[in-house]
């Protein structure tokens, strides 16, 4: 796998053929040596950004279905961010959209990638995810109106998490992901491939602060995945690297390394740039980091941001920025999700809560675009002015 050339004037990095002239086959590609991975992160502008569906989307499958796709909400909310400073945006992409709809979400993910770029945004899509918080199966359609309260109430796996346990779909699970990268794998809008999000999250919120787990077989199968969409896209040979995040963090107050599940030492082992989730305080943050440094490839915290149990801008976005880490908060806008409300709160136990109750979990803005807290949007702007200034000088 060949890491894409040099910055253009926008400060991407733009791959080496352009689109009209992209080869239908590839090479098998490998993974990236740790000398191709470090230059290619040299070369980038460091990325700030956070997690986006539009606050009209109640989940990733209204955001990209032809009846429910809000190009005004997503313009006007993509400009937002940029506004604020932020330069790159993770995205998750939908199975069932491609399936039931292949041509209409590719149309409507270029269009997206041209409102970004036009804004100043990478993106980095996200191709599948076990992460079915409302506990049930994804249905192409019209989606159901939120729990009154509940965090992610309507959140569902891609393509299901029913599904990547009957391998007898996976072949459809290869021509999609094939099919995405191959459209885009010499498009310097995009930054990385997230290919798999969460692999084996089991959670599923309850009503009332409590959470249920899905079959605990889902395991070995969403393992078995991840690693044929590594396989899989590595037959395609795109110019940007591949990552899945490391996410499971030790319970609060067991003294255990981080990302010690089998999955997790998989998706670290076969990903070009090292990718985590760590909702905690900064001096965890600080461990889980240096633990992660010892692979000598760069690193970006895709999932972080959960005031309730101390994770904030104000402290560890500063760490992020000073030790190098590109960094994706969860949440842009109050809406639909309802993800300023909590985790249930025998999940927030887990992770170290804090009692707060008038404080949102996730987000930045609300609805009209203000700052749910202006210092956070200060802080963001301080470091845009410390990364420009540090571009200034690099180049």
């Amino acid at each position: 796998m060949t890491p894409c050339g040099p910055r253009d004037r926008a400060g991407r990095l733009p791959c080496p053929n352009a689109l009209d002239t992209l080869p239908m086959t590839f090479a098998p590609q490998t993974r990236w040596t740790t000398e191709q991975a470090n230059a290619w992160w040299q070369a980038q502008p460091w990325p700030m950004g956070c997690n986006f569906l539009p606050s009209s989307a109640v989940n990733f499958l209204e955001m990209w279905h032809e009846e429910s796709f809000d190009r005004d909400t997503i313009t006007r909310e993509l400009g937002w961010a940029a506004g604020m400073g932020l330069n790159s945006i993770r995205t998750n992409l939908h199975f069932l959209v491609w399936k039931h709809d292949r041509n209409g979400l590719k149309a409507r993910f270029d269009w997206f990638l041209d409102t970004a770029d036009g804004l100043g945004l990478s993106v980095m899509p996200v191709l599948f995810d076990d992460c079915g918080f409302g506990g049930a199966e994804p249905l192409y359609g019209p989606q159901p109106d939120p729990v009154p309260g509940l965090h992610n109430s309507r959140a569902v796996a891609s393509p299901g998490r029913a599904a990547v346990m009957d391998r007898g779909q996976w072949p459809e699970f290869q021509a999609y992901l094939q099919d995405m990268i191959r459209q885009h794998s010499r498009d310097p809008r995009i930054l990385a491939w997230d290919l798999y999000n969460e692999p084996g999250n089991r959670m599923i919120f309850l009503p009332g602060g409590a959470y249920a787990e899905y079959d605990a077989a889902l395991g070995a199968h969403s393992l078995a995945l991840m690693e044929h969409c590594f396989d899989w896209a590595r037959e395609v040979g795109p110019c940007q690297p591949l990552t899945v995040a490391a996410w499971r963090t030790p319970r609060l107050g067991v003294d255990a390394p981080a990302f010690d599940d089998p999955i997790d030492r998989r998706a670290l082992a076969l990903s070009d740039i090292i990718s985590f989730h760590a909702y905690c305080d900064l001096d965890h943050a600080r461990r889980y980091a240096a633990q992660l440094a010892a692979h000598g490839r760069p690193l970006m915290i895709t999932e972080w941001l959960a005031r309730t149990i101390d994770s904030r801008i104000q402290d560890q976005l500063p760490f992020y920025q000073a030790q190098g880490i590109g960094a994706y908060h969860w949440g842009l806008v109050k809406g639909r999700t309802q993800t300023d409300a909590p985790w249930p709160q025998a999940l927030q136990a887990l992770h170290g809560h804090v009692h707060a109750p008038d404080l949102w979990f996730h987000d930045l803005l609300w609805p009209d675009g203000r700052a749910y807290d202006p210092a956070e949007r200060d802080v963001i702007a301080h470091l845009t002015e410390t990364a420009s200034c540090a571009e200034r000088k690099r180049g």
